[in-house]
């Protein structure tokens, strides 16, 4: 049944010792409230000098409208709508344009933001853009050297030095003109040269002019640099640094935002962005006109080569033939026939229309450049509005192919629409082709009656009749050209981007949105609190050191008699050279629980008393001589056998020859008398270990030491037994059976919670008897329940003891340390 119950004991010991003790971990972040002060100190101290270090980001946007306007051309009547998409169909492809490499490269390269501009800061270098009493201008066609600042020193007004120092014997430089890279040797060491103001700089990495801007002053103190960027790296960076949002009053309205450190340059991006995607948008938005213009140039060329043939003709009949006139019916039936003829010429003019159009859709794969069906007077609004859907779905693909790869989905539903609009057409096509032949067949017809009509007419007449006729038809096909050419032109001239800006980007003060101080601040107070506090948790739980009485008790059941506070001294003979300290009287309240656990034993004769721990280094031989000495001052005749036959240690303290002792007798080398020595405390005899033996544990369990023990019995009141660590050895075991009372020591912030499972397991199996624990190096903390605020300190290093048992175990640097940290 006692085994029993000592098994449940431990089960709910076990259980109870795998809860976290978040009491305990509380304490242990108060203890260490240094440490999480000087973390919190650091950190602010880190983020004071981020915050002083960075420099000033600001926010400036600009807003933007974006319209969609109808143009018509030559008249209302006969006019084709160009537009791209709709508003929203717009708004988003210019988003779109404003976020492509495309357009973001001619933005950096019209701003040469591949150039930076940069003075000495207090902790970097500040880039002072136009702010530079000077500006460059390069070669791009020669390379530049690329990321390394180049510094410029002005001597006078009109010469300057350039310097830097070369790690390397060379160089990366960009050519700018193609954007292509590539390697410039340079001399190792200083590098330093005068230069003119607007003379040319060649060098193997570095081609410019320096001209000085008018109206500044150089102050020749101050040091200026330049550096050469990565176009690539600046394009990259501009595209991803500029938003673009949709208003939310007005979604035909972008609000652009762009972030820097320089508030001339965002406001300089942001202008010249919408000037270049406005300029680009007209230009898109006049591709139609521009084309009909082409076409309608090369019709009146060949128009203007046949008048000039028909005149030349004319001409050449006049000088061979005499003048003569016709009649009013001749001439009226000569204007009709002319109409007739003027008719078919339009007719013939829209049927080659047609069919270089079908050859075009049939051929080509851009339909961006078809010409406007109206410039040959096609005022068929299918085919009209075919056309547009055709030049608008090209026009997206176009801008498409900026921002999204080939292949993609996108591209082959567009490709689809085309395709679905192109059958439309050109059935369209054939069906009008049809209707023109027919009408031509008919003006073909009326033209052959009224030639008849003229057929009986001399012949110098009607040759006469005929010329006329091709002049003036030729004179007005030319003017109908001319009209509408200049019609297109009044369009195209009308013409105003529906890109427009309604708030453009503006330097008025203000903007700064970073380093956001107080953030860092807040930020930094946080991880010097929590990173601390963090590496406390992870300590105190890999921690399986034993730290208070509470965690003694809650371990295991064996009694605590006393408790023996720290307390710095130089030898271990603290409760005899101070009486009256906390230290000694812990002791007398040891001996006292002692004399009632000895009364209750009933024993007569001398009572034995043994110290033992878990491993070394705990305090045994401290305790040992202290209770001893408590036990002689009280008038007890006590005697101390130093039975640690490994690590003899007592004879130090009372100035004592270890050359003989108890292992002598136990060897039957000399009598137990010879080996017995008095010390100057009264009553108080100590019989040190003797030279270490190689066989410790047979001596110890042979008949001699227990007749000993018998014997002392007799002549002594109190015999303490100061023995090897029972966690290391099995010495005392056997020396166990000799005790009344054992006193097992628990070294707080040093002890091992897993050693405690030794003791409980001994005490259990009955094989120590009458133990109980003494909590040494005992230090009072709110946390526990009771304790000295006193300490003491041992004249001797623990951190050798354990040498005699066991190797020598050689701890690193971070072990050390720690250690040291868990012992705080």
């Amino acid at each position: 049944m006692a085994n029993t119950d000592f098994d449940n004991i431990d089960h709910i010991d076990a259980r109870e010792g795998m809860v976290f003790d978040f009491r305990g971990f509380l304490f242990k972040v108060l203890n260490l409230w240094k440490f999480v002060l000087l973390s919190v100190s650091a950190a602010l101290l880190i983020a004071y000098f981020i915050n002083v270090r960075k420099q000033s980001v600001y926010r400036l946007g600009a807003l933007v409208s974006v319209e969609t306007e109808q143009n018509p051309f030559f008249t209302a009547n006969t006019s084709i709508s160009f537009n791209w998409g709709g508003v929203s169909g717009k708004v988003n492809t210019v988003i779109t344009t404003l976020k492509t490499r495309t357009h973001n490269e001619k933005v950096v390269d019209s701003l040469q933001f591949y150039i930076n501009y940069l003075t000495e800061g207090k902790y970097n270098k500040i880039d002072i853009y136009k702010g530079a009493p000077f500006y460059i201008e390069i070669d791009k066609s020669k390379g530049q050297m690329l990321g390394k600042p180049m510094g410029i020193r002005f001597i006078n007004d009109t010469q300057f030095e350039l310097f830097t120092e070369f790690e390397s014997n060379s160089v990366s430089v960009q050519y700018y003109h193609d954007k292509s890279k590539g390697r410039a040797s340079v001399p190792i060491g200083l590098f330093s040269k005068i230069v003119n103001v607007k003379d040319s700089v060649s060098l193997p990495f570095l081609n410019f002019k320096l001209y000085k801007r008018p109206n500044r002053k150089i102050n020749p103190e101050t040091i200026f640099y330049i550096q050469f960027l990565n176009f690539d790296s600046i394009v990259n960076s501009c595209k991803n640094g500029i938003l673009v949002r949709t208003s939310s009053n007005n979604s035909s309205v972008l609000n652009l935002v762009m972030s820097g450190t320089n508030k001339m340059k965002i406001v300089d991006y942001l202008n010249t962005t919408v000037a270049i995607l406005s300029k680009a948008e007209l230009q898109r938005k006049n591709l139609y006109a521009t084309n009909t213009i082409k076409f309608i140039d090369s019709s009146l060329n060949a128009v203007n080569a046949d008048l000039k043939g028909f005149n030349e003709e004319m001409n050449a009949f006049r000088r061979k033939n005499k003048v003569f006139n016709v009649t009013e019916e001749v001439k009226q039936v000569n204007s009709r026939l002319r109409q007739f003829e003027l008719e078919e010429e339009g007719e013939r003019t829209k049927i080659n229309y047609l069919d270089d159009l079908e050859v075009y859709l049939k051929t080509k794969t851009d339909y961006s450049n078809i010409a406007a069906p109206t410039s040959v007077g096609i005022s068929e609004n299918n085919i009209l509005a075919s056309v547009s859907k055709i030049t608008t779905l090209a026009i997206e693909r176009q801008n498409l192919e900026y921002t999204t790869r080939e292949g993609s989905n996108l591209f082959k539903d567009l490709d689809r629409k085309i395709d679905a609009e192109k059958r439309v057409l050109l059935e369209t096509i054939n069906a009008t082709r049809n209707t023109i032949t027919n009408r031509r067949r008919i003006i073909n017809g009326n033209i052959g009656s009224l030639r008849a009509q003229l057929s009986s007419l001399p012949e110098d007449q009607q040759e006469y009749l005929k010329i006329q006729r091709k002049l003036n038809i030729g004179q007005e096909s030319y003017n109908v050209y001319l009209a509408k050419r200049s019609e297109a032109a009044i369009v195209k001239a009308a013409n105003v981007s529906d890109i427009t800006m309604i708030d453009e980007a503006k330097d008025i003060g203000g903007g700064r949105i970073g380093p956001n101080n107080s953030l860092n601040y807040m930020m930094a107070l946080m991880l010097g609190f929590f990173i601390p506090l963090f590496l406390i948790f992870v300590i105190y739980l890999l921690d399986n050191t034993i730290h208070g009485s509470d965690e003694v008790e809650r371990l295991s059941k064996i009694p605590i008699i006393g408790l023996i506070g720290r307390y710095k001294y130089h030898n271990n003979l603290v409760v005899f050279e101070k009486p009256k300290s906390a230290v000694a009287e812990s002791f007398r309240a040891i001996r006292s629980g002692l004399q009632f656990l000895y009364k209750q034993q009933g024993k007569e004769g001398g009572r034995t008393l043994m110290f033992t721990s878990s491993v070394s280094g705990e305090g045994k031989t401290f305790c040992s001589i202290n209770i001893a000495t408590a036990y002689a001052l009280s008038g007890k005749k006590t005697i101390l056998l130093g039975l640690d036959l490994r690590k003899p240690k007592i004879f130090d303290d009372f100035d004592l020859d270890n050359g003989k002792g108890m292992v002598n007798y136990l060897i039957g080398e000399t009598d137990f008398s010879d080996v017995v020595e008095s010390t100057h405390i009264e009553n108080l005899d100590v019989v040190t270990s003797g030279p270490i033996p190689p066989n410790p544990s047979e001596l110890l369990i042979g008949d001699k030491l227990k007749n000993l023990i018998v014997q002392l019995r007799q002549t002594y009141d109190i015999i303490v037994l100061d023995t090897p660590p029972l966690g290391l050895v099995s010495d005392s075991l056997e020396l166990a059976q000799y005790a009344d009372a054992t006193l097992f020591l628990i070294r707080l912030d040093y002890t091992k919670r897993g050693m405690l499972q030794l003791i409980n397991a001994k005490y259990r199996a009955g094989e120590i008897e009458n133990v109980s624990f003494v909590l040494n190096f005992y230090k009072h903390k709110s946390n526990h329940n009771y304790g000295y605020g006193y300490g003491y300190g041992y004249g001797y290093g623990y951190g050798t003891y354990g040498n005699a048992y066991h190797e020598k175990d050689n701890k690193n640097v971070f072990k050390n340390l720690w250690n040291k940290i868990k012992s705080i």
